[in-house]
């Protein structure tokens, strides 16, 4: 099934066309890491992030060069930094590693987004192996805790931590039962790190993207689901609608608001 052409800088409008983002400054002079940047949503927020004024460093497995490259050159053409860094996140030295380079070519750290995720449809718990389990876990939310722990001492009042968690950790999908308990948990881990440091002045939110249509849906999802994949909108969301609460929640405009979660899922009602 071919789905619908993702965006990244256009925004859809009422009448079935696009608009491209209307920038106004808002992360002017910030540094942010986005893991995941190579494309999907990750390209979008390092792009958005971008046209706000962001420079950026975007993490990513190395077998996705290319895509990052093609995102590296999309952000520069905003007048942004874009430093690659290819790695592994399942191991926490790479966690480290990816922190420690970010300090050591931009300086410093405002933003970080923990948004790169492993996902595959399984219809049964009983033929969901054990190993595909601890993968999606290793991959979804391990990183998480090492790329924050390893990130708050380099942040000050005024930056912040935003996680990707999903609406599957609310509607319980079921052929994802993986992939949907480790967003349920990003939602609690949001929770618990905004509570340990929203006095301090750094804010830890999430957002929780429903149906988007990025390249992880065909290489994850079989065509009877990929046919399904809509919102009560009547369509997915585009990478860039994502973006725009990632980039709410980066800047100032968010300043009351730590420790929840964001909910861009086409209208799926959900209790929070």
């Amino acid at each position: 099934m071919k789905g619908p052409t993702p965006q990244n800088e256009y925004l859809p409008t009422e009448d079935g066309g696009y608009q491209k983002y209307k920038a106004a400054g808002k992360l002017t002079g910030k540094k942010a890491i986005i893991t995941g940047g190579d494309s999907g949503i990750g390209r979008a927020i390092a792009i958005l992030f971008a046209m706000e004024g962001a420079d950026s460093l975007i993490a990513y497995l190395p077998e996705e060069e290319e895509d990052a490259q093609t995102t590296k050159k999309k952000v520069e053409e905003y007048g942004c930094k874009c430093y690659t860094f290819p790695t592994n996140l399942k191991q926490k030295e790479n966690c480290k590693a990816v922190v420690d380079k970010a300090l050591e070519v931009m300086g410093g750290i405002n933003i970080l987004v923990n948004n790169a995720a492993y996902q595959m449809m399984q219809p049964d718990i009983t033929q969901l192996s054990e190993d595909q389990w601890e993968h999606t876990f290793q991959t979804n939310i391990h990183p998480y805790f090492y790329l924050a722990k390893y990130t708050i001492p380099h942040l000050k009042s005024g930056d912040t931590i935003i996680n990707n968690a999903s609406v599957n950790a609310y509607v319980g999908r079921p052929d994802l039962l993986d992939y949907t308990s480790t967003k349920g948990a990003i939602v609690a881990f949001t929770r618990g790190l905004s509570n340990q440091y929203v006095a301090k002045g750094i804010r830890v939110n999430a957002v929780a993207p429903g149906p988007v249509w990025t390249p992880l849906i065909p290489s994850t999802m079989n065509e009877e689901a990929q046919d399904q994949f809509t919102s009560p909108m009547g369509r997915p969301s585009q990478p860039s609608e994502i973006a725009t609460c990632f980039v709410f929640l980066a800047n100032a405009d968010s300043s009351s608001i730590s420790g929840q979660t964001l909910h861009p899922n086409g209208g799926v009602v959900v209790n929070g």
